[in-house]
């Protein structure tokens, strides 16, 4: 019982969640999306969904058969305890799309509308894919093979993947049509842009200076009300000429509109600062 308790901790139960909330909406766009425009730009997604046009395999069987076979390519090479959780996210991405493909089936596009369509194929996936590794995960599939060239090769991994993914969404123009082709290198382009902006916006926090004829006040504002620590230092005013006490704070986006209001009600006269952060590592914020 004990041991069972060690494992099922808060952290690992929200790491989970957010895991296979991130591959649900992954799963989503490829499906909703993806799939039904034909918009294969890269990854097993995009290797499946050309396989589902060539064979009798639907896009969820043939990722569940391609990330099963690289599952097995990652095991040889890289050990079970190198693959870790990719194990698992790669079986769960592809079963996400087969249930969805089960639950609720398409024949066709929601929309005509085709870069309405394209809009949506890459920003549910980049969202999924963005949550996933926030949380140091990956989705699998060829990150597997980028794993596997980083130990083995000298080869690039970014510019290997991002040639790999070209090809495949020129294969897709080849098969479906040079208008298909030029929407799949388009979302593969944004693709990138998009994970990264999503990161960002998880992660921003505010770091906050402030120098105040109050700072006893709002230190402990700071520390019993939005229960955060900060760094106080002595500062010399070149204007004023006179040693100031700085307060500095990093807070979430919420509590940095709480601490700002509150002190315009205790001292209006402050020198506030106010910049974005988009990593924050530490006690109370990410670990390393």
């Amino acid at each position: 019982m004990q041991g069972i308790k060690k494992l099922l901790t808060r952290e690992k139960l929200i790491y989970f969640l957010l895991l296979n909330f991130g591959l649900a909406v992954l799963a989503a766009g490829v499906h909703f999306f993806k799939a039904p425009n034909n918009f294969a730009f890269g990854g097993t997604s995009g290797i499946s969904i050309l396989i589902s046009s060539l064979t009798p395999f639907n896009v969820g069987t043939a990722m569940l058969l391609i990330n099963a076979v690289l599952v097995v390519i990652g095991l040889v090479f890289l050990g079970p305890k190198r693959m870790g959780v990719t194990i698992y996210s790669s079986m769960a991405l592809s079963v996400f799309v087969d249930l969805f493909e089960r639950i609720w089936p398409m024949s066709a596009p929601f929309t005509d509308d085709k870069f309405l369509e394209l809009c949506y194929a890459v920003i549910l996936p980049a969202v999924g894919s963005a949550i996933v590794f926030n949380i140091g995960a990956s989705s699998g599939g060829t990150d597997i093979v980028a794993m596997i060239l980083s130990d083995k090769t000298s080869i690039e991994i970014g510019k290997a993947l991002l040639l790999s993914d070209f090809l495949i969404a020129l294969a897709a123009g080849g098969l479906y049509g040079v208008r298909t082709g030029m929407y799949c290198v388009l979302g593969l382009l944004a693709k990138a842009f998009v994970v990264d902006g999503v990161i960002e916006n998880i992660n921003i926090r505010k770091k906050i200076t402030i120098v105040s004829q109050h700072p006893d006040e709002i230190l402990e504002f700071i520390i019993n009300d939005l229960k955060r620590g900060a760094t106080v230092y002595t500062a010399h005013g070149a204007f004023s000429g006179r040693d100031e006490e700085v307060i500095t704070t990093v807070l979430g986006r919420r509590q940095a509109v709480l601490l700002r209001n509150y002190i315009r009600r205790v001292d209006p006269a402050s020198f506030i600062t106010i910049v974005n952060s988009s990593e924050t590592i530490g006690k109370g914020f990410r670990s390393i």
